[in-house]
Parts: structure tokens; C-alpha cells; sequence
């Protein structure tokens, strides 16, 4: 297929998550960048991590798409008692016929909203993530799927971290994007304030089906993304674990203790290409890279005592490969 029959055939396939992206705001102000990388992770079949204050819109922006979509949704919330079985399910005794049954746990949805993932303890997270990784969740000696599409979005609280079990870097690793979500502004929170002070319901609409998403699953792999971009990707990604092969970068090698894995190799190249559907357009250009960039980077790079000492963070680290690593 040539770049302009491709490009028309993404057009066209876009206005279906335009549509939902103009249904949610019905009911979400502002959060633009957040709405906007819900639509990448779910093209890209890839789950998220949010960190942010509580009420910022996560839990209703989630349970709006899902709506939207006409797919199911469900919010656990994570507490130091919860159990794995809280979370996959369970073999249930039936007293009347002498057999277990499997009662399935509240993950068997299309959207799950894991509030404060950090507050489970590990075999939560670890129950939560093996599922997200295999898409499968084994009770017994069964193993079921879990339905198509499936999008975990956790959230984190950065206030209190007492009482809190911190995910591991290989745990983050397995989130696609981590979203650092911020106040809205006056103009956005007045808005707020004066949709919800009526206490009335908002209606959306059933816009696409599951089936419609997982269509423009296959619409996004057909993006084309040039050798050139894929180059400027590696570069970006050896940067963090090489800086001292980049004479610009020699810096950074005090800096990063550890860089980003191959994970991040390949979620970048799949971001850039629902980034670039986003867009509407049927190739990757390096803005997609930038514009997408920091939330594949900023969990994946594991930062020296130096550059703590220094104040720094990840994102400081990131606009610097992004400043110096010459583009295509």
C-alpha cells in the first residue's frame, strides 16, 4: 500500500476514537493529555500507570470510555488486606452437588482502574501484572482469557507513602506509560464547578464497540515507521544505558544507574504509531517520538544517588536525550 492510499485509510479510521474522545469530554474537562493517552495505550494494547492526587477525573474518565466503547468496567480498590483471589477469583464449594465451581474476581473486565495499586502487597501486584503481561488467569488447574480489549490503568498517590508496598522496577516495567497527571487550570476548574454543582447525570453514547477497537488495533500496526525512525529510537534508547558513547552525553553516565530496557525499545516504536493514528496520519514522524517519549522513558530509568543529590528526575534526564540526540 503506498503512503497516500495509507494515509487516507487511517483518516478515515480515526474519527472512530475522535468520536470517543469528543463523548468523554462531555463529562471531563480539561485532562486532555491524560484522554489522549488512554486512546494510545488502548490502540497500542498497552497499560498504564498514572500518579497524581486524588480526584483528578481518573476513575470517571476510565468508567466514560468504557461507556463509550460499550465495555465493561471495574474499579478495585487496593487495600493492605486484599487478597490475589479478591482479585483473579476463586474455586467456590457447592454444597448441593458436592463440586467446586470458579468464581471469577472482578479482573475479568475490559477496563479495570487498580486504585492505588502501591497499597496491595506484592502477591497483589504480582496476581495483577501476570495478568496483564499473559492476558490469561489461571484458577485451579483452568486457565481463562481474560476479554478483548483489556486495559489496566493503576494509579499511584505521590503524597502519602506511608503503609504503601512501592512497585518494583521490574514490576513498573511491565506499564507501558507512566502519566503524571496535574490541577487543571482556573478556567477548566470553573468549568468543573459548574457541571457538576446541578448533580445531574451526564449522557454519553455507545459510539464504537470492543470489536471496533481491536479492528483499530490492526489499523495502527499498518502505520509505517521509516528505518530512520527506528534508528533515532535505538539511539534514544542506548543513550540511557551508553551515554558514554555520545559525546554530548558523557555527563549522564554518573547520572543513570541503570537505563531503560528493551521493553522500552519496543513500547516507544508501538506508541509512536497510535501517537501518529492520533494524529491521523499513516507515518511516524520524530514529534511523535518526543510527544510520546517521556511517558514510555520516565519509569524505565533508574537514577543515580548523584543525580538525587543533584535534584534531578528522569524527565530532567529525557529532555536532555532529547536535546542532544540528533534527529532524523
Amino acid at each position: 500500500m503506498d503512503i497516500d492510499k495509507l494515509n487516507e485509510l487511517i483518516y478515515e479510521k480515526s474519527e472512530k476514537v475522535q468520536l470517543v474522545l469528543d463523548e468523554t469530554r462531555k463529562v471531563i474537562v480539561g485532562q486532555s493529555y491524560m484522554l489522549r493517552r488512554m486512546m494510545v495505550g488502548l490502540l497500542s494494547n498497552g497499560h498504564i500507570l498514572l500518579e497524581g492526587v486524588p480526584g483528578l477525573a481518573k476513575t470517571m474518565a476510565v468508567n466514560t470510555v468504557s461507556k463509550t466503547v460499550s465495555a465493561s468496567f471495574k474499579r478495585i480498590q487496593f487495600t493492605p488486606d486484599l487478597l490475589p483471589a479478591d482479585l483473579i477469583g476463586t474455586m467456590i464449594y457447592n454444597q448441593k452437588t458436592s463440586e467446586f465451581y470458579p468464581k471469577l474476581g472482578p479482573i475479568f473486565a475490559n477496563f479495570i482502574l487498580a486504585d492505588e495499586i502501591n497499597r496491595a502487597p506484592a502477591k497483589v501486584q504480582s496476581a495483577l501484572l501476570e495478568a496483564m503481561q499473559e492476558k490469561t488467569v489461571t484458577i485451579s488447574d483452568t486457565t481463562y482469557n481474560l476479554p478483548k480489549p483489556f486495559l489496566v490503568m493503576a494509579t499511584q498517590n505521590p503524597l502519602e507513602q506511608e503503609g504503601t508496598y512501592p512497585l518494583p522496577e521490574a514490576q513498573i516495567d511491565r506499564f507501558m506509560l507512566k502519566l503524571l497527571i496535574e490541577y487543571p487550570n482556573r478556567e477548566e476548574e470553573k468549568m468543573i464547578m459548574n457541571r457538576m454543582i446541578p448533580d445531574r447525570p451526564i449522557q454519553t453514547n455507545t459510539v464504537i464497540t470492543p470489536e471496533d477497537v481491536l479492528e483499530l488495533r490492526e489499523s495502527v500496526k499498518q502505520v509505517y515507521i521509516e528505518e530512520k525512525i527506528k534508528d533515532y529510537i535505538l539511539d534514544l534508547i542506548f543513550a540511557t544505558r551508553e551515554p558514554e558513547k555520545y559525546p554530548k552525553l558523557k555527563e549522564l553516565q554518573n547520572l543513570i544507574e541503570y537505563g531503560a530496557s528493551p521493553r522500552a525499545t519496543i513500547y516507544l516504536a508501538q506508541a509512536a504509531k497510535a501517537q501518529a493514528f492520533l494524529e491521523r496520519r499513516g507515518y511516524v514522524i520524530p514529534d511523535d517520538i518526543k510527544a510520546i517519549g517521556k511517558d514510555i522513558l520516565r519509569h524505565r530509568i533508574i537514577l543515580t544517588y548523584e543525580a538525587e543529590a543533584e535534584q534531578l528526575t528522569q524527565d530532567d534526564i529525557v529532555e536532555r536525550l532529547f536535546d542532544e540526540i540528533e534527529v532524523p
